[in-house]
């Protein structure tokens, strides 16, 4: 063990007030929002572009290290070297800030990844200590050789210092070492400034939610428990990478000395264990725990963020084999969102296995299962494995395994809603709600729903709408097990008619596509002409030949600006497109906008992101006289109101941007 210093003791001594690492009776999901080398797929921008389809499942989404790493292109982040700029392989300062506003507009928080146990150099003249000096709010934070720790890298950091006549600190490392980057000594108050400012600057500047620490065993849990006390993050969770008796004593050291609440949660290592083992050993007793995970554990269930893939285990495209799950992705996914803790989804998955990983949410959803929920193993056998979570509103049984169909449930208690390869959902009857098996979406073709009611209740029925109002006694019925025939956009609502009297009403929103115009304006602030547009969607096909594109002539004044547009047809739900707007000779150009896929209003303020300009969504602010879509009706409150997407939008649903009586109309 460590011999802990009179500075630390000290340091130690004045904490005070701590915050709460993560929220108890937690019922949100959290999505791993990247995979390794996903720099293409999830830049912030072609998130942005899946925020209406990703927040209604996700409350928190986590994102790669954003700040700068000396380089542009294939950077993870994880050797950090700038702070409080913030350009990364993912994007641009202004694109993370727009995705997280978007995200955070419909309720969904971003989660930071934290690199703070290391730091790697500027590089200037093949120096291993050098960092920059940033300047922020009239501050200039910059970290010293003396900040490194004096057993850095087993040693060389200090040996190759030394014979340049360079001090490093005069503290040992804390936690473990790393010889990627230089691990920085957390005892020096330069260091805790350093780090504190550029916290705070990530909350209440860029605007996230909370973080995910990056290593944690290379410092004391003790200064995670003094950085959250000052950022005051809603949310924390840290990687310690080990057994979970180990990640235990990490949670309870990251409470401190004062407080009894511990500031931060961690992931639980041992959950996804037991599934990679039960998956690639094909015996799934192995969820029976040998080491019990702590999502397993009831004091620290609250603190568990489960996961069953992540960057550092996943299969990696450039060949790495890491650790991954060989098979059963749904039957680990179903397993996960399940179980008491806080799951997180891996990315990959997400995209893989979207609806049923939606339908499993729902389920989640519909039964109130959250971090601190109750669970009962049922059944441990090699084929099959069977667990009940009790939720605030009823009780979910999973059954997981190579033969689940094999586990025999009464059919008085239970109610299958869903079920796949490798598993089953079965939702108990004292729920007295309705499953609908489609989840909310955009679809190419019409829909078949199939609406079951999970009741005790005699003579309960099932009544609906269509139109996005509430049911009552009066509306539409169909039996259990019956199937509506969804054949253009709209808002299903069904709830349980009992004694005259509608209860616990679920909601689907559903879009049929249709291919439609969207319409990309772009006006500028500063000397732009001629104007050239360069568009290509996300098969890489070109709309206005190769570099640099088309000139544009067409435009029309709104609010006294010149907007340039060019009108392009979106022929499927998963198209989108991305602009770069120059000059005709190309000495004038913007950052890449990515992930169009409805009518938009950029502007050109003079801003640059290197020698690029910077490109602002101005969409939410233009009000102007529109065109509604064809069959609308003319004048009256009896008109129609549709998205951008040109899809209908009933009253009673309208959110966000909506083109109502011939104009946009935002709605909160």
């Amino acid at each position: 063990m460590k011999k802990i210093s009179l500075l630390f003791l000290s340091f130690i001594l004045h904490l005070s007030v701590y915050s709460q690492g993560w929220p108890s009776d937690y019922g949100g999901v959290m999505l791993q929002g990247f995979y390794w080398d996903s720099y293409g797929e999830t830049s912030w921008s072609k998130l942005q572009a899946q925020a209406d389809e990703i927040a209604p499942y996700f409350q928190l989404i986590w994102v790669p290290q954003s700040g700068w790493c000396n380089s542009d292109y294939n950077q993870m982040g994880y050797t950090p070297v700038y702070y409080f700029d913030q350009r990364s392989s993912f994007g641009s300062e202004s694109q993370l800030r727009s995705m997280i506003a978007a995200f955070r507009e419909k309720g969904t928080g971003v989660i930071a990844d934290v690199v703070i146990n290391h730091r790697n150099n500027m590089g200037a003249d093949g120096s291993w200590v050098d960092y920059p000096a940033e300047t922020y709010k009239g501050q200039t934070y910059q970290m010293l050789p003396t900040d490194i720790c004096r057993n850095d890298d087993g040693g060389q950091t200090y040996n190759w210092a030394n014979g340049k006549g360079i001090s490093l600190s005069q503290n040992n490392d804390t936690g473990e070492d790393w010889s990627g980057c230089r691990d920085i000594d957390h005892l020096s108050p330069n260091v805790q400034n350093c780090v504190k400012a550029y916290l705070k600057f990530l909350l209440e500047d860029i605007g996230y939610t909370g973080f995910r620490y990056d290593m944690v065993k290379g410092f004391y849990a003790y200064f995670i428990a003094d950085y959250n006390c000052y950022a005051k993050p809603a949310f924390s969770v840290g990687e310690y990478w080990d057994s979970s008796a180990k990640i235990r004593e990490w949670v309870n050291n990251s409470r401190g000395y004062v407080s009894d609440t511990p500031t931060s949660a961690a992931f639980d290592f041992q959950f996804r264990y037991r599934v990679r083992d039960a998956i690639n050993n094909a015996d799934w007793r192995w969820l029976g725990y040998d080491e019990k995970p702590l999502s397993a554990d009831n004091y620290y269930k609250q603190y568990a963020v489960t996961f069953v893939e992540n960057h550092d285990t996943e299969h990696r495209i450039n060949g790495a084999e890491q650790d991954p799950i060989r098979s059963d992705t749904l039957a680990a996914n179903a397993y996960l969102l399940a179980m008491p803790g806080t799951p997180c989804v891996f990315y990959t998955h997400w995209r893989d296995w979207k609806y049923n990983l939606k339908q499993m949410i729902l389920a989640r959803r519909l039964a109130g299962i959250c971090n601190t929920s109750s669970r009962e193993e049922k059944y441990s056998a090699r084929d099959y494995y069977a667990a009940t979570v009790t939720g605030k509103n009823s009780t979910l049984l999973c059954v997981v395994g190579n033969k689940p169909q094999n586990y025999s449930v009464s059919r008085t208690q239970y109610t299958e809603i869903l079920s796949g390869k490798g598993f089953r959902y079965l939702l108990s009857r004292s729920a007295n709600t309705v499953w609908m098996d489609v989840p909310d979406g955009t679809y190419e073709a019409p829909l078949k729903v199939t609406l079951l009611a999970v009741s005790t209740l005699s003579g309960a029925k099932i009544v609906y709408t269509t139109d996005g109002s509430e049911p009552t006694a009066e509306s539409a019925q169909i039996a259990t097990g019956g199937i509506l025939s969804i054949q253009s956009s709209c808002t299903l609502k069904a709830g349980l008619l009992v004694d005259g009297k509608v209860q616990n009403v679920q909601t689907r929103v559903y879009h049929i596509f249709e291919p439609h115009d969207i319409t990309i304006h772009v006006s500028s602030d500063v000397s732009w002409s001629p104007m050239t547009f360069y568009i290509w969607d996300n098969n890489n096909n070109q709309l206005n030949g190769n570099w640099p594109g088309k000139r544009i002539l067409t435009a029309k004044n709104i609010d006294g600006k010149r907007w340039y547009y060019q009108t392009i047809r979106l022929t499927s739900p998963e198209q989108y497109f991305n602009l770069v707007v120059s000059i005709t000779s190309g000495s004038k150009q913007t950052v890449d906008v990515t992930g169009i896929a409805s009518d938009c209003y950029l502007c050109i303020d003079g801003t640059k992101e290197g020698t690029k300009y910077v490109v602002k969504d101005k969409t939410a602010d233009i009000t102007t006289d529109l065109h509604l879509p064809a069959g609308s009706a003319v004048g009256g409150v009896s008109r129609k109101a549709f998205n951008l997407q040109g899809l209908p939008v009933s009253r009673v649903n309208r959110k966000g941007i909506v083109i109502e009586e011939g104009r946009k109309t935002l709605y909160k």
